[in-house]
């Protein structure tokens, strides 16, 4: 078996240098190539109302678990966007506890990720609504402009707080911003590349300046999308409705110029139950969306009820499905779950 880290193992596989075997994110099993390291709230910091982030916007759960909707949007009416206070990333207080955490995932020789919800249209409209954003990007430009500029900016004093007080140990950023329907994107492609683009851009350089690849989450079917996240700089792509985007479609156009993370379906397949279908997807990631020299992460998605997994021995022959062909393609498998589940 390999003497590689988990770190190695992971930038081999994401910048195409031949991994002994795929990494893996899937921590319902205690197995994780990835630590997730950040910071936290600020002292002092309280919300208003129940519900309500940092950025003033109040979350009301819904029927399905892990999931909530933005029911007070504190830019509704963009006129107070003068006014807005973001958080504010230089407080020392929000990186206390960071400093632990990556000791804890250093001495493990973990792959360690920090991380942004919601990076940058989905704050928007987590701000201003989502009605109301798609509507002005063409009916109030200026101001859909000063609010992506604002979050933009927010986010790039993030990425420069954290590289400056923990310089070189941060390795990847993970964020999400989910852009489709079932069919298609929100909006254009032609005004994605002019309007978000190049703020896009500028949050991802922050990034590779400080040393760190760039992982980035979207849900429907972003097929178009991609190709702006590649020329912005984005090194993997979280897709997790892969049937919905087309498999073999989707790999001719981008495997081996951007890795993928990604799993079984969480909508076509693995609600289902049926075996067969998730050992399909499996072998069609891997035929589509690896290559020999990487390009593949495989990932849990982390919540079983809310996508309607009712077996609670799939994701277990999932894995199995996938550390084969692990195996067949870089030599190793995916690490024993005994083992792992152990803690050994």
């Amino acid at each position: 078996m390999t003497s590689l880290t988990s770190r190695q193992i992971v930038s081999r596989a994401i910048h195409f240098q031949t991994p002994p075997r795929l990494p893996v994110t899937m921590g319902c099993f205690g197995v994780d190539d990835t630590a997730w390291v950040g910071g936290k709230t600020p002292v002092g910091w309280v919300p208003a109302v129940p519900g309500q982030d940092e950025w003033g916007c109040v979350w009301e759960r819904t029927d399905v678990e892990n999931m909530g909707q933005v029911k007070g949007h504190p830019l509704a009416d963009i006129g107070g966007l003068d006014r807005f206070q973001p958080p504010d990333y230089r407080d020392p207080s929000r990186y206390e506890d960071t400093q632990t955490g990556l000791v804890k995932a250093e001495a493990q020789g973990k792959y360690v990720v920090s991380g942004i919800f919601m990076v940058l249209f989905e704050r928007m409209h987590t701000l201003h609504g989502f009605e109301n954003t798609l509507v002005d990007l063409y009916h109030d430009r200026p101001a859909m402009e000063a609010l992506a500029d604002m979050i933009t900016d927010t986010h790039v004093t993030l990425v420069r707080e954290m590289a400056r007080r923990f310089p070189g140990r941060i390795h990847g950023w993970n964020m999400s911003d989910d852009w489709g329907t079932q069919t298609a994107a929100f909006i254009s492609f032609e005004l994605w590349m002019d309007f978000f683009f190049p703020r896009y851009q500028r949050i991802f350089d922050a990034m590779h300046a400080a040393g760190c690849d760039v992982w980035v989450h979207s849900c429907g079917r972003v097929n178009e999308i991609i190709e702006g996240y590649i020329q912005a700089g984005v090194n993997v792509v979280n897709l997790q409705q892969p049937r919905a985007l087309g498999i073999r479609k989707l790999g001719e156009r981008y495997a081996g110029r951007i890795a993928f993370q990604s799993l079984a379906d969480i909508q076509a397949t693995l609600p289902t139950g049926d075996r067969v279908q998730v050992a399909q997807d499996a072998a069609m990631l891997m035929a589509h969306w690896a290559r020999p020299e990487g390009g593949f992460v495989f990932s849990d998605y982390g919540g079983d009820a809310a996508i309607g997994v009712r077996d609670v021995h799939l994701k277990r022959f999932m894995y199995d499905q996938f550390s084969q062909l692990s195996a067949q393609l870089y030599g190793e498998p995916l690490p024993p779950l005994a083992q792992a589940v152990a803690g050994t």
